[in-house]
């Protein structure tokens, strides 16, 4: 049996790119250009304010940074923004400072968590107990998923779980990559870590032997689950046979030798979607959807799923996006824009194809020859039998006095996927080096493995995976907001003394993709990876230091002066 308790400080996502607004207005319809990651939320919200149709805002962010989550609320500095504007009647352009980026937008909030786990010898689970504690502001309610994890990604027969905010005067927090998930996962997984270790077993082992079939809490068949390849092949490539399970058995000159991983999840979401599919007269394609890329590869994706789908190089697609006014697409956050996206715009080119061809038969040139002996390649609808018989594009459209071609389709989730629990996986492994005279930390290899269906594109999903693992391994060494609780201001709100990490604190990191098509999630088999890219990997180092060390730390970050402290387990 264990019963611990696990705590997260305040983080924020400190972006090089300073919250900003230009707003203006033209008679009734309010113009923004800001940071937004779901154009149609924004149009909402400000119709909301100012008592306008939403239809008459405009929302522009065809361009945005970083910050994952800092988009996804309405901030005051931006109704303050509209509101200057239409009171000036001139366009105004406001800029936060860097030291209002802790508190004006967001950030992921300070979580105590208090775990219970029961097993018997043999290292089944027979209990778990998840609490947890979080902030929110007094004016707003905000929770997120802390607690979700526990609920199902072991096989477990008895499973409680309580969630509850406490209201204090400061800002609203925020979703941050890996909302809830990646703060319940830090508990969860060590907790599992710790109990493994009382039990004389492999933490892997442990974790095989509590491997869940099925969702227990909806009772439902995973849709895909290949988390134990994950397991696999993270162990073949972190080297897990060097690890010894008594902590500090391991060294490599002065240092001591730790390994540990934690296991990551994160839902597989559809939002409906629409977009727009359209043919040029010179065969180019044109795919429109208000959805914004703020750096995962969006704009990528649908290319590449567009230019498969239609079959055209991808120098011929051409992406309009990130701003109102476009076919109505889902905020980019959740893990769900290309299970979204994607989907509509398979959906929609498919139906441009069709009815492509459907126009084609009706030319003189491919008269006779029915629909299904037709296809379309380069630009050219021919017969399949004899591509003597066939008619350009550009002909096709001229001959009917259009410029071009184009259907809208509204995409949606089928009913199907309703009776499956979809979900994606990945595990993080890292090997640390740890001075036990200082309390220096170093992650000498990094191992992050993950199942998210099919992988559109090896290498943004790739550059996904890498940024994920590093936001833990900022979560799990270096980040905390720190707060002069006498007046209640940060005292470290700065890029020198709020520290990230950055490429001299990894050595070595690998990504591995089990990469087999999810027969349920959507058209193209993918599931989500944007938020499961940084679940677990706090927990991966906070095991793998004790591993190391014996010393477990169970309040983030693990900063030198708790490993110096730490007398014991």
């Amino acid at each position: 049996m264990l019963e611990a308790e696990y705590t997260i400080p305040t983080e924020v996502h400190n972006p090089m790119e300073l919250a900003n607004i230009i707003a203006k207005w033209e008679g009734n319809k309010p113009i923004l250009y800001t940071k937004s990651q779901g154009v149609e939320g924004t149009r909402r919200s400000v119709a909301g304010v100012f008592d306008v149709p939403a239809e008459n805002v405009e929302v522009h962010a065809e361009y945005l940074g970083g910050a994952f989550g800092m988009g996804l609320h309405t901030w005051p500095y931006e109704i303050a923004a509209l509101i200057g504007a239409k009171k000036l009647n001139r366009p105004v352009k406001l800029v936060l400072h860097r030291e209002q980026m802790f508190t004006n937008v967001g950030f992921r909030p300070y979580t105590i968590q208090k775990m219970g786990l029961g097993a018997t010898k043999e290292g089944k689970l027979t209990g778990l107990t998840h609490e947890a504690v979080a902030m929110t502001s007094s004016y707003e309610d905000f929770m997120e998923g802390t607690v979700n994890m526990s609920r199902f990604i072991y096989d477990c027969p008895n499973v409680s779980t309580r969630y509850r905010i406490v209201p204090l005067d400061t800002c609203t927090p925020i979703w941050m990559r890996g909302p809830g998930e990646a703060t319940g996962s830090f508990a969860l997984e060590c907790a599992m870590d710790e109990l493994a270790y009382k039990l004389n077993l492999d933490p892997i082992e442990f974790r095989k032997r509590n491997y869940a079939e099925k969702d227990q809490e909806q009772n439902k068949p995973w849709s895909s689950k290949y988390l134990l390849e994950c397991y696999e092949a993270g162990m073949e490539k972190i080297g897990w046979k060097n690890r010894k399970n008594e902590p500090g058995a391991v060294k490599e000159g002065n240092w001591l030798v730790g390994y540990g991983m934690g296991t990551g999840t994160f839902g597989c979401y559809r939002s409906p979607t629409s977009v727009k599919a359209k043919f040029l007269a010179n065969g180019d394609l044109v795919l429109q959807c208000s959805v914004n890329d703020m750096g995962p590869g969006t704009a990528t994706m649908m290319t590449a799923i567009g230019a498969e789908v239609i079959g055209l190089p991808a120098e011929n697609v051409i992406i309009e996006m990130g701003k109102s006014g476009l076919p109505k697409g889902p905020t980019q956050g959740g893990s769900a824009t290309t299970s979204s996206v994607g989907s509509a715009v398979h959906d929609a080119c498919n139906l441009l194809l069709n009815k492509i061809i459907e126009l084609g038969s009706k030319s003189p040139a491919l008269k006779g020859i029915a629909i299904t002996d037709l296809t379309f390649e380069n630009g050219t609808i021919s017969s399949k039998k004899d591509k003597s018989k066939s008619v350009t594009l550009a002909a096709l459209l001229s001959s009917n006095k259009l410029e071009d071609f184009e259907v809208e389709n509204l995409s949606k989730a089928a009913e199907e996927a309703k009776k499956y629990s979809i979900y994606s996986f990945s595990v993080h492994f890292v090997k640390v080096l740890v001075n036990p005279n200082l309390g220096k930390i170093r992650l000498a290899h990094v191992v992050s493995c993950a199942d998210i269906g099919t992988v559109i594109n090896q290498k943004t999903s790739a550059g996904q995976m890498f940024g994920g693992a590093v936001g833990g391994i900022g979560m799990g060494l270096m980040e905390a907001l720190e707060i002069d609780h006498r007046f209640g201001r940060p005292i470290n709100n700065n890029f020198a003394d709020y520290h990230v990490p950055v490429n001299a604190d990894i050595e070595k990191q690998e990504v591995f993709f089990v990469n087999k098509k999810d027969p349920i999630s959507n058209p193209m088999g993918t599931k989500g990876l944007g938020e499961t890219a940084l679940v677990g990997m706090a927990p991966a180092i906070a095991n793998a230091v004790f591993n190391a060390t014996g010393k477990r730390v169970r309040d983030l970050p693990i900063t030198l002066d708790k490993i110096i402290e730490s007398a014991k387990v």
